[in-house]
């Protein structure tokens, strides 16, 4: 392609302002899913492609949301991996911006129906000598609301957390 002379070429750069991810003028939703492989190096990439995906809708890197969003995402997908892996088959992550509501939902499905995550009014907490068991404590602790369904389209589950987008936050607007 070639540029006739006096015609400038921009390239389009996304908006950061962050403003439109909950604003009453503008309500903007924003999806992004994905399949990756229910392997450790699959949950990296899938915590790192949503770190991505959230500064591009303006929820900026090195924000208190963009970091507690990553967080949950990473905990959500190496769980995922840990107790949902089925040889073969990949885990599901869905993430959303819920403009109407100001909440970004994060879902993540694996394969395997058998092991279930504790409902959240049932959480404990664990034993000094515990070396797991504390990662939807910490899920739960950062988000409104989370909770876990058997999927309805297969075999397996999926557990979604809901975290507020505030007003004001840093890199909201």
């Amino acid at each position: 392609m070639t540029n006739k002379p006096g015609i400038s070429v921009r390239t389009a750069q996304p908006d950061r302002s962050g403003a439109c991810l909950i604003s009453p003028h503008i309500p903007l939703d924003r999806a992004y899913e994905m399949r990756f492989t229910s392997t450790p190096r699959g949950a990296r990439l899938a915590r790192r492609l949503a770190a991505h995906r959230l500064d591009v809708w303006g929820v900026a890197y090195d924000t208190g949301p963009h970091d507690a969003i990553v967080l949950v995402v990473g905990e959500l997908t190496a769980n995922a991996v840990r107790h949902g892996h089925v040889p073969g088959r990949d885990f599901h992550l869905h993430l959303r911006v819920i403009a109407e509501t100001g909440t970004v939902r994060i879902e993540v499905t694996d394969t395997r129906g058998e092991l279930v995550p504790p409902r959240p009014d049932s959480l404990a907490d664990p034993g000094t000598d515990d070396t797991g068991g504390r990662g939807l404590l910490l899920v739960a602790g950062l988000v409104r609301r989370w909770d876990w369904y058997r999927r309805s389209d297969g075999p397996g589950k999926t557990v979604w957390a809901e975290y507020e987008l505030r007003e004001g936050a840093p890199g909201i607007g």
